[in-house]
């Protein structure tokens, strides 16, 4: 069981775990999970984690379709200017390797913002922890549980 699924299983909320095959090779995780699981790419969500101000760190969950926009998850978390963190920190940070972070379960609980077009799907999907491993929740549960909130951020 990963942090992740444990988060979700303490928070007592309904979700779902689907497991696939991992390719090693493999160009977008994300694709990759949406193509083995047999769903639409725009209910698969990537978790993205991002600097601040060059300080705090942040995390923007965005379409595994889409390109997370500095600019607007700036605007989302009221600062000035946001840029991905480095690989080493986000691993450091959260506990999960690259492919495989989570929103939920994280070492440290960093702020979330969620892409607004999240609330338009019954359930979303989200990395449960590992590559290969995925969790299905409603958008609202996730945004609870990681104290998340809705913005457009793509």
């Amino acid at each position: 069981m990963t942090p992740a699924i444990h988060a979700a299983r303490q928070a007592g909320m309904p979700f779902q775990v689907h497991e696939y095959s991992h390719e090693p090779g493999a160009v977008s995780y994300g694709l990759e999970a949406a193509h083995k699981l047999g769903v639409l790419p725009a209910c698969v969500f990537k978790t993205l984690v991002v600097k601040l101000d060059g300080n705090a760190l942040a995390v923007g969950i965005v379409p595994v379709t889409a390109q997370l926009g500095m600019k607007r998850l700036a605007k989302a978390a009221g600062v000035k200017k946001a840029a991905m963190a480095e690989p080493g920190e986000v691993e450091r940070v959260t506990g999960y390797v690259l492919g495989g972070v989570s929103p939920l379960g994280q070492k440290k609980r960093l702020a979330t913002f969620i892409d607004a077009s999240a609330q338009v799907q019954e359930s979303i999907y989200v990395s449960a922890g590992r590559r290969g491993l995925e969790i299905e929740l409603s958008p609202e549960d996730l945004a609870g549980l990681t104290q998340g909130r809705f913005a457009p951020l793509t």
